[in-house]
């Protein structure tokens, strides 16, 4: 796993590059505020339940929450479930506000 800031995500999102982003907040989070990622709560990833996302193992994966935690565990479980590059947003959607905005 590897670390990726906001500004790095934003920047490869206005380019136009085509990404894997994975949301693991709740439902009710997501509904508040999201950049569009697909969301994976963390609990299915736990339970590995990922079948969406299961033919992209060798492909770069980028996750993202609310604090940069949960995204954290949510890349160990998916390490552990053979995805090869699986990427951390530091700090998270509160990150990404801060810089950002919504």
């Amino acid at each position: 796993m590897q670390n990726i800031t906001v500004e790095e995500l934003k920047a490869r999102l206005d380019s136009g590059e085509k990404l894997h982003v994975i949301d693991v907040r709740e439902p009710q989070e997501y509904a508040e505020s999201n950049i569009g990622a697909l969301l994976i709560p963390l609990g299915k990833i736990q339970a590995m339940q990922v079948d969406e996302i299961d033919d992209l193992k060798n492909e770069e994966i980028i996750v993202h929450c609310r604090s940069g935690k949960r995204s954290l565990t949510a890349c160990q479980y998916l390490e552990s479930m053979g995805f090869t590059n699986t990427k951390n947003v530091e700090g998270g959607i509160l990150a990404w506000q801060e810089k950002f905005g919504k």
